[in-house]
This record gives C-alpha cells, sequence and structure tokens, in this order.
C-alpha cells in the first residue's frame, strides 16, 4: 500500500515543458482555425524612481518588420511641463495618443489655473486606450513628479496600469528588467539613477533586434526642472564620415587623359523690342452695361 507520501510525490509536477497544448493548437489549425498573429512592439522603454525625482529612458530605432525606418526615432514624447511619456508599439499610434492627451491637459491647466497631476494623466490614457480594446497599439511609460511626489506608471494598450518604483516595456523589456532587478535600490542619486537607465537601455538594444542606435534620457526633477538629454549615448557610431561634394577642392582627383568635343548650337536670334503700351479706355460711373 503506498503511502501519503508517495502519493504526495506522484501528484507533483515533473517539470520540463508541457506538449499538450502544441498538440491542441496543431489539431486547431487542422481544422480551419486561424491562430492570432504575434506582433512585436519593437523599442526599449524603462523608467525609474529616485529620490529627487524620475528618470525615463528610450532607444532610438524605429522598425518595419525586418527593416530599421528610422535611426533616431524620438520616443519620449512631452505631455505637460511636468510630465513625460515613453511609448512603444505603433509609432503613429504613440505619437498622436500622447498629443491628444497633451492638449486635452493644456487646457485643464488653463481651465483650472494649477499643474497637472500626474494622475490625471495616467486616467486620460487609460480610458482612451480601454475604449479601443487594444487596437491602439500604444504600450506607454508615464513618470512625473507633480505635488505629491514622485510617479512612475505602465498603460498597456488595452487599458491596463501599474504603479512601480522601476518599469521596462517594449520588445528589449526583459534584458532592462534584468538590469534593474540587479542594480535598483531605494534613494538612489539622480547620477546613479540615470546611469542605470542608461545601462538598462543598452541592455534591450543589444540583446533585442527590434532595438538599437542611441539612448535617450529624461530626468523630471519637478514642474519646469525637466533636463533632455537627447543622444545621451550614441552607442553604433558610424565609422566613417560621409563626404559631401563641397569638401572636395580642385585638384582631388588626378586627372589623366582630356578631351574636349565642341557643341555646336543652332541658330538663335535675340530681339530687343520695345514695349508697347495698352490703349485703355476709362469706365462710365453707370458701370459696364449687360444685356
Amino acid at each position: 500500500m503506498a503511502s501519503m507520501n508517495d502519493v504526495v510525490q506522484s501528484l507533483k509536477p515533473a517539470g520540463g515543458f508541457e506538449f499538450d497544448l502544441c498538440a491542441r493548437n496543431n489539431m486547431l489549425k487542422q481544422m480551419g482555425l486561424k491562430a492570432p498573429k504575434a506582433t512585436s512592439t519593437g523599442t526599449t522603454i524603462v523608467g525609474l524612481v529616485y529620490k529627487d525625482g524620475v528618470v525615463l529612458g528610450a532607444d532610438t530605432r524605429a522598425t518595419g518588420d525586418t527593416t530599421v525606418e528610422d535611426k533616431n526615432c524620438e520616443k519620449i514624447h512631452y505631455i505637460a511641463p511636468n510630465v513625460y511619456c515613453c511609448g512603444a508599439g505603433t509609432a503613429a499610434d504613440t505619437e498622436n495618443t500622447t498629443a491628444l492627451i497633451s492638449s486635452q491637459l493644456e487646457l485643464h491647466r488653463l481651465a483650472t489655473g494649477r499643474h497637472s497631476r500626474v494622475v490625471t494623466a495616467l486616467t486620460l490614457l487609460k480610458r482612451m486606450l480601454f475604449r479601443y480594446q487594444g487596437h491602439v497599439s500604444a504600450a506607454l511609460v508615464l513618470g512625473g513628479v507633480d505635488l505629491n511626489g514622485p510617479h512612475l506608471y505602465t498603460i498597456y494598450p488595452h487599458g491596463s496600469t501599474d504603479e512601480l518604483p522601476y518599469v521596462t516595456m517594449g520588445s528589449g523589456s526583459l534584458a532592462a528588467m534584468g538590469v534593474f532587478e540587479a542594480g535598483w535600490k531605494e534613494n538612489m542619486s539622480e547620477d546613479e539613477a540615470v546611469d542605470l537607465v542608461a545601462a538598462a537601455i543598452r541592455a534591450g538594444i543589444f540583446n533585442d533586434l527590434g532595438s538599437g542606435s542611441n539612448v535617450d534620457v529624461t530626468i523630471i526633477r519637478g514642474v519646469d526642472d525637466v533636463e533632455v538629454r537627447r543622444g545621451y549615448q550614441i552607442l553604433n557610431p558610424r565609422p566613417y564620415a560621409r563626404v559631401r561634394p563641397n569638401d572636395l577642392t580642385r585638384g582631388t582627383t588626378t586627372i589623366l587623359s582630356e578631351t574636349r568635343t565642341p557643341i555646336h548650337a543652332g541658330h538663335v536670334e535675340y530681339t530687343n523690342e520695345d514695349a508697347v503700351d495698352m490703349e485703355t479706355s476709362p469706365v462710365e460711373s453707370g458701370g459696364p452695361s449687360s444685356s
């Protein structure tokens, strides 16, 4: 008779990869079911809370499938004087979504006479994305400082949100999160926070094909106290500089031989005629007649 310990041990999972779902998916495919297409957001965007504010970071590569469309794309967007937002996903969706919420917050500040709170931007963004049920491909990292201190949020394309001391989003987020989990600590100084954010973006760039080029960093200390470091680190500079035509002086290339062929143009006659004045008649006061 088996003991209770043997029964418990037999119920424990054996470990390893479970292939049952693969067999199920293959069966559904044979039945004609179209599997959902997995899409990559590209991008590595991160955020981190330090003792005096928030640091946001992003790479600068924009891709279309397997093609690099833009090597120096700006992914950290202005929301308010004390709030900025990183965007991953479809570039048009992230840019227009953040621009729309930024304009709404500007009207809110004009109506209330007060600075925007980070949670206000969060509410507007999550309500808009939830309304479209994920069809607006915008995965966002929202950070800012208001009267309640520094705040950092992630906003998923379907509208769900998280508030954490450090966050990552995008296809390079796993590599960046590994750097954060190893190096983050409470009450970090600004220099430590910037270095850790840059290291997280570098990890995403070198471990994810959808991320690349440069490291952008934005430091938010308070209202109108924001430092945008565009091109903070250029990781893959071009090994050579393109020569412009203006840089080539006469005599740069040696002339080995020279042949001149005269071009015979047809007979062209130029005349200089004096301008002839046009005869005009004054219009009667009654105006032009009509029949």
